[in-house]
């Protein structure tokens, strides 16, 4: 298959397209590298710097290259960001999300995979969350990823636009040759990480006052390799199914104290901490019930505990010193 990778040159979009070039498909990566790095794409794939905003841009890639499928990565991600700029979101995860789509749709491309969100859950009423839990999101992130999954909902039902899309729980952790370097950073583990690597003085624990058995976050983590598995598994699933929506985390929950003594462990450093109050919109506890895309795609974790995640991470970030 000819597959369209929007933000390919990010994180998790990277290694999606490293793991499609893998299993024989053809990838053109779309990125305005805003915040991805070039050395992320795969060798063998295209690559198309273009904003995913620009209609008459997309319609040229889409006709020149003949697509099949897109997978959409193409986002911001930082929620506490959000809170203060919350139409910087809207306009550039769910505007330009449309724009896409309707690009999609104008070119007979009917088969999307989509990158969304746990946060779209806000503070779950019950754990682990489930597919089918209310979404009420307490950020402008979770809010903006929350307006596509429901437009993409009414392209079903209007046009037959057949879709699935991967809530995440913090994906974590390094494939290869990529891992996680965002510009700022503002992810759990790589923050902690930076701290042992001297890259900055200490660590930041936003609030020690919420309803978890140390009075920190707890955050469910998954693997970005095992991301990238389930993202394939879902584009096979869309040659039968036209509405998919899944979860994506390992079931398992750790608190921030907790990363903070796995982290220490793995890289023999103190990682000095200074407690700071809570962010706004930050749920106290998330954690996933992956239950429904392991019954239905036979999706199977590899990595399902916290140290083997880190460990990758700080791997790879020992050869980017």
């Amino acid at each position: 298959m000819r597959i369209l990778v929007t933000g390919g040159a990010g994180y998790i979009g990277g290694v999606v397209a490293h793991q499609l070039i893998n299993s024989g498909h053809q990838v053109i990566v779309y990125d305005n590298l805003s915040h991805g790095h070039p050395e992320s794409v795969p060798k063998t794939a295209r690559f198309i710097c273009g904003d995913v905003g620009d209609s008459e841009r997309l319609d040229s890639v889409f006709r020149e290259h003949a697509i099949d499928a897109v997978m959409h990565f193409a986002a911001f991600i930082e929620a506490g960001e959000s809170m203060t700029c919350p139409e910087k979101y809207f306009r550039n995860n769910s505007a330009k999300s449309l724009t896409l789509f309707e690009a999609m749709l104008r070119n007979r491309v009917h088969k999307l995979v989509f990158s969304s969100t746990a946060a779209v859950y806000g503070n779950p009423e019950s754990i682990p969350v489930r597919e089918d839990a209310p979404l009420r999101p307490t950020n402008a992130y979770g809010e903006s990823k929350l307006l596509v999954e429901q437009m993409l909902t009414w392209l079903n039902r209007a046009h037959g636009l057949r879709y699935c899309s991967l809530r995440y729980f913090n994906a974590a952790g390094a494939a290869g040759k990529l891992g996680e370097a965002h510009h700022p950073e503002t992810h759990l583990i790589p923050l902690l990480l930076e701290v042992a690597l001297g890259k900055r003085a200490e660590f930041s624990i936003f609030g020690t006052q919420y309803p978890t058995p140390d009075g920190t976050c707890v955050r469910d983590f998954v693997h970005v390799a095992d991301l990238a598995q389930a993202h394939e598994l879902a584009l096979h699933a869309l040659e039968t199914k036209d509405k998919l929506i899944f979860n994506l985390g390992n079931g398992k929950g750790f608190s921030v104290r907790e990363a903070l003594e796995v982290a220490r462990k793995i890289t023999g450093h103190p990682i000095p901490c200074r407690e700071q109050p809570a962010r706004p919109g930050d749920p106290a506890i998330l954690i996933a019930s992956s239950e429904k895309i392991c019954r239905e795609l036979n999706w199977l974790p590899r990595y399902t505990d916290l140290y083997s995640i880190v460990s990758t991470a700080w791997n790879w970030l020992q050869t980017t010193k």
